[in-house]
């Protein structure tokens, strides 16, 4: 297969949420069997087509980078994997719809990313928390996935939507709710798959397209990356 463009996506979140589910579905449009902790990083990759049904049309790799451990983790750790976070071109934060301290843990996975990130996000810290104002300057295009959709109570869905619509507004993100053990949430022409292919065609905008000099690269420049399934659970 010829090589083309390719761009790289966090995908971050506590461990248990669903991470390695949500990216063998992304990828291979499959249910993972039989999902295991995923230890340091897995990388798959998905086959996307930018802008698709447009003379601008482009098909390009989109790498997901399902990072493990804990926003609790030593020192120690998060320095180690902050290796992973070298060159990011977006985020997907990823939450157990059912376990609001992991919607909660968003802020530091967060902020854990996007200081190592080498260009300006527009993100003022103070004791560790977000400035909301500037969070809106933010560089990298973020995606908010909620899991385990299926597992709310019916009395409680609307409570924990409401929720949830008011982190998709802290972050500046759209958001996506789903089972990760039921294709159908992201079938062709839903509005999810609408909202993934936005933040998708956003991600590789702000890569090869966008005006700022920090981001852009020209044609010459750019990485190449031959097409290989890197997923080890």
């Amino acid at each position: 297969m010829a090589s083309l463009d390719r761009v790289k996506v966090l995908v971050l979140g506590d461990s248990g949420v669903g991470k390695s589910s949500l990216v063998h579905l992304l990828c291979q449009n499959q249910v993972l069997g039989n999902p295991s902790w995923t230890v340091g990083c897995s990388v798959d990759v998905r086959v996307h087509d930018y802008k698709e049904g447009t003379p601008e049309e482009k098909t390009c790799y989109i790498e997901l980078w399902d990072v493990g451990g804990s926003v609790d983790s030593a020192s120690s750790v998060k320095s180690t994997r902050a290796v992973f976070y070298n060159s990011v071109n977006g985020i997907i934060l990823v939450h157990d719809l059912t376990n609001k301290k992991s919607s909660q843990n968003l802020n530091p996975w967060s902020l854990e990313a996007l200081s190592k990130d080498s260009s300006p996000t527009g993100i003022i810290v103070s004791n560790g928390d977000y400035d909301r104002e500037q969070f809106a300057e933010n560089s990298v295009p973020l995606l908010l996935i909620g899991t385990k959709f299926d597992q709310i109570p019916e009395n409680k869905r609307n409570d924990v939507l409401t929720r949830t619509a008011f982190l998709s507004e802290d972050f500046n993100a759209e958001e996506i709710n789903l089972d990760c053990t039921n294709p159908r949430y992201l079938a062709a022409g839903s509005s999810n798959a609408v909202k993934l292919s936005r933040f998708f065609d956003k991600v590789i905008e702000k890569r090869y397209f966008t005006r700022d000099p920090s981001q852009m690269q020209s044609f010459t420049d750019r990485r190449r990356f031959n097409f290989k399934s890197l997923h080890n659970d």
